[in-house]
């Protein structure tokens, strides 16, 4: 079940890149990013309020429990995490191809492969690993084909961004692990929608603050912001594919290096809106790298089922 959960987020998460291309052509990051949790926290408040209200039986799914002080700061350490890289990840999208963006993404569940064996001690088997070893070379063809662009890998501040960006977001994918596993495997044990919902609340919190103190202060000398309804996709597919993805977590036989690398198949959906309707270059090439990239994800798939 965590698997297929696990595909179900990654065709989200490909038209959350989608929409959130189409949000930050010629348009302003932050403000961008701030309507986003905000949409993403109203979301979920009616939720919080209904459970605390007994409105939403604790039975529920959907049920949103009241929780300790400590168990916020767990969460709100969480919001941290995932906002610093999709800061990071937003300014390298609106600056680079998504056909290049969406291949270099596709590759972060290496890291988070390494961060599984070293604290989870997931252990892997052949076909897993050849999965890995291609998307480890799929990297460097990727390489290759960002010169040919005039993008170079290691002098661009903005794939140093995406970088980043998806280190950072390997260690919320580690920590999200940590926070559902079962308190008798070592984790917390927190419930999935408790998580979604606060973690959205604290977002929105952190980038008010953000946008307060360093876009609107220079908001007359930087790009302006333009409102557009893609954004509200955004917030829309982002919600639905952490959800699922929350749920696949809390299943005790979840590989959380395989539930990753699965959701970053997510590069299929980007890669046709770049290829067909905005007719990026260099398509050929980036096909070649992309091939590979979803090769190593159909063998840690295989594994997976060994």
């Amino acid at each position: 079940m965590w698997f297929f959960l696990a595909v179900v987020s990654a065709i989200c998460l490909g038209f959350y890149d989608v929409f959130k291309k189409i949000s930050l052509r010629d348009n302003a990051v932050l403000p961008v990013l701030l309507l986003n949790t905000l949409i993403g926290s109203l979301l979920f408040l009616p939720l919080i309020l209904l459970s605390h209200v007994g409105l939403v039986s604790s039975e529920s799914h959907w049920f949103v429990p009241s929780s300790t002080i400590e168990v916020h700061s767990w969460v709100l350490l969480k919001a941290i995490i995932v906002l610093s890289s999709w800061i990071c990840g937003y300014f390298a999208m609106k600056h680079l191809p998504i056909t290049l963006v969406g291949p270099i993404n596709a590759t972060r569940p290496v890291m988070t492969l390494l961060g599984a064996m070293l604290i989870f001690h997931e252990q892997f088997n052949e076909w897993q690993w050849v999965g890995v070893t291609l998307a480890i070379f799929s990297f460097f063809l990727m390489s290759r084909s960002g010169r040919k662009e005039g993008v170079l890998f290691f002098r661009n501040k903005w794939i140093f961004l995406l970088m980043l960006a998806a280190i950072l977001g390997a260690c919320s994918g580690l920590y999200d692990k940590f926070l559902l596993r079962s308190s008798d495997l070592g984790g917390l044990g927190l419930n999935p929608v408790f998580v979604q919902s606060w973690f959205n609340i604290y977002q929105f919190g952190l980038m008010g603050l953000i946008y307060a103190f360093l876009w609107w202060p220079v908001r007359k000398s930087t790009t302006p912001f333009q409102w557009r309804w893609s954004i509200l996709g955004i917030s829309i597919f982002l919600a639905l594919a952490d959800l699922v993805y929350f749920y696949a977590l809390t299943d005790p036989d979840v590989l959380i290096a395989i539930v990753s690398m699965t959701r970053r198949s997510s590069v299929l959906v980007s890669f046709l809106f770049g290829a067909f309707l905005w007719h990026e270059n260099n398509i050929r090439a980036k096909a070649i790298d992309l091939l590979l990239v979803f090769i190593s994800l159909l063998f840690l798939c295989i594994g997976a089922m060994k």
